[in-house]
């Protein structure tokens, strides 16, 4: 290791010091005042109260401030926020009564410039900083202003000492600055459950403890020379064996380093595994230096970088705590409760939910949890109040959730967040030998496994989606979750899966959990082609195979509906479909870009970027959109218990009526899936039902067809129905629907969708370009974007008349290239709808359920029914008078299936 401390700053000649505050004060032109700080309430330092610096910067006008004024640089000016000129823009001077910890806020605007660059930005490392020095501490670069249209911003918890003291800003261009707020720090309260809270699991009284323990310690080291292992094992020798050169300038803040924390982290672990002395020590001496003058600023979700350091110096700390004096682990604790503080959580760890939200993410699942399980024997505090966010909070919320095995944030964030809680699956685990999380947390894998699509991007679900070039293969992948599950569950299918997101770049922690004696499947075909996902996050996904990959032909498809919302990243999307052939047909056109936009709240997010039904009734508002989209509720709140989801009706999101498969469960010919989603929707529904069924065909020129009925009744005739699908590309309208299509390696697939009800009376609406995020008036600007779905169309179907109730029945029909669809055609036989496909029949029922008789005509032989939405009982199949087959219907399923052998009239009733 090389230590050096760099020290850039010569004193200047007395007389030359002397001058420049002489000088310094003439250009500030004006006398001081003197701001003094209350003991409790916030003050604002408004920009009239702050001298500016003539030369550099100037006083504005602007009605968008809270004062009307503010300040800016000049004209031509260069910013300085970084230390490239001594002379501040502007200045004030406070007086602080009490020496400690005060929190610090700021408000700007954007000019013309700042505006235009904000408009560019395409993540959180563009916003606008400046650079804030407090006395004579160092200064520090921090946002003032971010690209999602923030004025107001959290500038961070700093230690002042008591007394006068000058405050210095140098502005970045773009921005006019209004004001400063401080206040006294305030610490979040401890719950008092929290406060006599007594772990059930504890730590033991030796060491390792992280990730390993003295029981596995040797397994651990043997399987260092396992072929599994080796090539990676010796890489990691070479890597920490290497000196780390750390040279900084203790008169600058020193910004968060990934390498360096990566080279203490392999130090520390080397010395685990081989006992080498020397580098464990320089482990240790680089964590010293780094805890004590990193600084982390306030940038987006800075909490991560931050929370890295504080688990990487945890795991330095438990793996070399032998090596470490007294002193040594005073000043490394003093360290680690000092950059918690500034973690979103707060310390104590309860300023948000750990449930959902950033505090679901590495915050307390692997950051708090490993400080607090390295420094348990000099403060057993802060595991005290990390396992009661942990085992009393999350562990019981998650045994609930995890019926339905998905995650509510979707797949980008469950790929993130999921890991956080496997994280601490796994540190608690390898810490005591118990599992402390329900065992349903390892059916967690089906989720990513079936929400791949056959060219191996994920479906849309929630905020955020990796993709490639329109038209090109893309396959999404995620190696640390995928890790984490297959190791956990001990699963070769997963591991199988982990190996094809390629390799995990984290050797430590590879080495730590991987069991080289479990053999990967690579194959998925022994996994059923559907999934039913459950109550708690009610879904679908049916696929006619496994083949993942570019010239793959499967047919992907999903629908969502009844459970419920859980807010946050999770859309408002009761009832969306989307479906997947050589390309996406129909889904989800959203994009995430920043969190909180116009853009973001009122399309994104909300149904009208679905293929979902709309209600439009013009008196509704929602809640954080100024955009009445006429689709569910809008859900931002997380719920806290499994008490409070199920009571609070806020929370649900419909009720899964009925789900089956058959007559192969493994590879179904039909996939059945029914919901009520009435509950979804705000009181203008009185009741809203979706039946969904999806069929594997067998064949290669029309791989899968789906019947979809929806049954809307509103509360008034006045508020505007519309069956909405959302694709990609515009789709060719036909008699009696439209076709939609895509391509994937220069192979083209068709939907052709045709509307069975109603038979007449309807419109087709297309809206395309600027007109596609045009939401009953309100338009919306769609981030800049190269993927197609900145471009996405929605096709609208109305009835002409306004009624109560509106009923549609549709049928998609999946199309190999230019292949012609089935013959279809649709009869009555009272509320029950007979959907004729090609040789076989679907029965489907405009009302909840079908409890009639209802007869039809079979006019081939080897034909296939499928008679969805039934009433639970026993259903009785007649041809003429004689009774060919009987079977008891489900509540569960509502389904039965029969197989044709020959032509005639067939009824159907309950015995």
């Amino acid at each position: 290791m090389i230590l050096q401390q760099k020290n850039r700053r010569c004193k200047p000649p007395l007389f030359l010091f002397l001058l420049s505050i002489f000088c310094l004060n003439i250009a500030l032109g004006q006398q001081k005042k003197l701001t003094i700080i209350p003991a409790t309430e916030a003050i604002k330092i408004n920009s009239d109260a702050m001298r500016i610096n003539e030369k550099s910067s100037e006083r504005i006008t602007d009605s968008r401030l809270t004062t009307k004024s503010g300040i800016t640089l000049k004209a031509g000016i260069a910013q300085a926020i970084n230390s490239e000129r001594e002379e501040s823009d502007i200045a004030f001077r406070i007086r602080i009564p009490t020496a400690g910890h005060y929190t610090i806020y700021t408000n700007a605007v954007t000019d013309a410039e700042g505006a235009q660059l904000m408009k560019k930005a395409k993540s959180k490392f563009e916003s606008l900083f400046m650079r804030i020095q407090f006395g004579d501490k160092r200064g520090t670069k921090r946002v003032v202003y971010v690209p999602w249209d923030r004025p107001v911003q959290h500038t961070g918890i700093f230690d002042l000492p008591a007394g006068e003291q000058d405050v210095k800003i140098w502005l970045p261009r773009g921005v006019r600055f209004e004001y400063v707020q401080i206040q006294k720090y305030v610490a979040p309260k401890v719950p008092t459950a929290a406060a006599s809270y007594k772990p059930s699991v504890k730590p033991p009284s030796s060491r390792p403890r992280l990730w390993v323990n003295q029981e596995t310690l040797p397994m651990v080291k043997k399987n260092l020379t396992d072929p599994e292992h080796a090539p990676i094992w010796n890489k990691l020798k070479d890597d920490a064996l290497k000196p780390f050169p750390l040279v900084f300038d203790p008169n600058e803040e020193m910004s968060y380093n990934v390498d360096l924390e990566k080279a203490m982290e392999l130090k520390a672990f080397y010395y685990l595994m081989s006992g080498d002395r020397k580098i464990g020590r320089e482990a240790i001496d680089l964590t010293k230096a780094y805890l004590s003058h990193v600084e982390f600023g306030n940038i987006l979700d800075i909490t991560r970088e931050l929370g890295r350091a504080i688990y990487t110096a945890a795991l330095v700390y438990d793996w070399t705590y032998d090596l470490l004096s007294k002193e040594e682990k005073e000043n490394l604790v003093k360290d680690f409760m000092r950059l918690s503080m500034d973690m979103e959580i707060g310390w104590p760890p309860f300023r948000t939910n750990i449930l959902n939200g950033h505090g679901n993410e590495a915050m307390v699942n692997r950051d708090f949890l490993a400080m607090s399980i390295a420094i348990y024997d000099e403060d057993p505090v802060p595991y005290q109040y990390v396992s009661y966010q942990i085992l009393a909070d999350l562990v019981p919320m998650r045994r609930f959730e995890y019926q339905s095995p998905r995650h509510n944030q979707g797949i980008g964030y469950a790929a993130y967040r999921f890991a956080w809680e496997m994280h601490a699956a796994w540190l608690y685990y390898r810490m005591s030998g118990q599992k402390v999380f329900d065992d349903n947390i390892t059916s967690m894998p089906s989720y990513f496994m079936y929400m791949r699509s056959p060219a191996g991007e994920m479906l849309r679900d929630g905020d955020g989606f990796a993709s490639g070039k329109a038209g090109e293969p893309f396959y999404w992948k995620s190696p640390q979750v995928m890790f984490l599950m297959s190791t956990y569950g001990r699963d070769p299918i997963v591991k199988g899966e982990f190996l094809r997101h390629g390799q995990l770049n984290n050797p430590t922690m590879f080495l730590l959990l991987n069991d080289p004696t479990l053999k990967a499947e690579p194959s998925l075909n022994s996994l059923a082609l559907t999934k039913d996902f459950g109550p708690i996050l009610g879904s679908m996904v049916a696929r006619t195979g496994w083949n993942i990959g570019p010239d793959s032909d499967d047919v992907v498809a999903e629908i969502k509906g009844g459970g419920y919302h859980f807010g946050n990243h999770q859309h408002a999307d009761a009832g969306a479909i989307q479906l997947y052939y050589r390309g996406f047909q129909f889904g989800d056109i959203g994009l995430y870009r920043f969190y909180g936009t116009p853009y973001d709240m009122g399309f994104n997010k909300r149904s009208v970027s679905h293929s979902v039904m709309l209600a439009v009734d013009p008196n509704e508002k929602y809640y954080r959109s100024e955009v009445n989209d006429g689709g569910t509720r809008f859900n931002q709140r997380a719920p806290r218990s499994q008490k409070e989801v199920e009571s609070d009706p806020w929370f649900h999101n419909g009720k899964v009526m009925a789900t089956a498969v058959g007559p192969d469960p493994k590879q179904p010919y039909f996939s059945y899936f029914a919901a009520d989603l009435s509950s979804a929707y705000s009181e203008k529904m009185l009741n809203y039902t979706r039946q969904f069924c999806f069929i594997n065909t067998g064949r290669k020129d029309i791989p899968a067809v789906i019947v979809l009925t929806d049954q809307m009744e509103t509360k008034t005739p006045a508020i505007d129905k519309y069956w909405q699908i959302a694709s990609l590309n515009k789709p060719e309208l036909t008699a009696n629907g439209f076709i939609l299509h895509n391509s994937l390696n220069g192979r083209v697939g068709k939907t052709h969708v045709s509307i069975l009800s109603p038979s007449s009376g309807y419109d087709v609406n297309v809206l395309s370009d600027s007109m596609t995020t045009n939401v009953f008036g309100k338009q919306l600007e769609v981030p800049e974007t190269p993927l197609a779905e900145g471009k996405g169309h929605r096709t609208l179907v109305s009835h002409q008349s306004k009624e109560k109730t509106n009923h549609y029945l549709t049928v998609f029909q999946v199309c190999e290239g230019n292949s012609s669809p089935l013959v279809l055609s649709q009869e009555k036989s009272g509320n029950v709808d007979l959907i004729y496909i090609g040789d076989d029949l679907v029965v489907a029922s405009s009302a909840k359920e079908i409890n009639e008789k209802f007869g039809f005509k079979n006019n081939r032989k080897n034909s296939k029914a499928i008679l969805t939405g039934l009433k639970p009982g026993k259903w009785v199949l007649r041809r003429g008078k004689r009774v060919m087959a009987e079977k008891q219907v489900s509540a569960k399923e509502r389904t039965a299936y029969f197989e044709l052998d020959r032509a005639g009239t067939y009824s159907v009733e309950m015995k």
